[in-house]
């Protein structure tokens, strides 16, 4: 955010903060929720490139909904379910090891 509308803001009375302040997160928390956006945004960019969400949940036994929430980084996917899709998608393990890395 820009300070000038950072000052603006605060003036009329709005505190300004980050996510993790608002939700009063953990440092650990918060890098837990980037692992999980970083995994997610990477695997739809994979699965754009090779197959559809049906064809990548029949792969996973799972369902287009829930490829479609794993892909938007919804806070009732987990990692696990992340990994096993990325896996799905020929990501190898260590390209799943170099986005975690990415993250912080």
């Amino acid at each position: 955010m820009k300070e000038v509308k950072r000052k603006k803001l605060e003036e009329k009375g709005w505190k300004v903060g980050t996510v993790a302040e608002f939700l009063d997160l953990t440092p650990e928390e918060t890098t837990l929720i980037e692992i999980k956006l970083a995994l997610s945004r990477h695997l739809k960019e994979r699965r754009q490139k090779l197959m559809t969400q049906t064809v990548l949940a029949e792969k996973l036994h799972s369902s287009q909904p829930r490829i479609a929430k794993a892909e938007n980084g919804d806070a009732s996917v987990s990692i696990e379910l992340l990994i096993r899709a990325m896996l799905a998608t020929g990501a190898t393990p260590q390209e799943i090891g170099q986005v975690i890395a990415q993250v912080g």
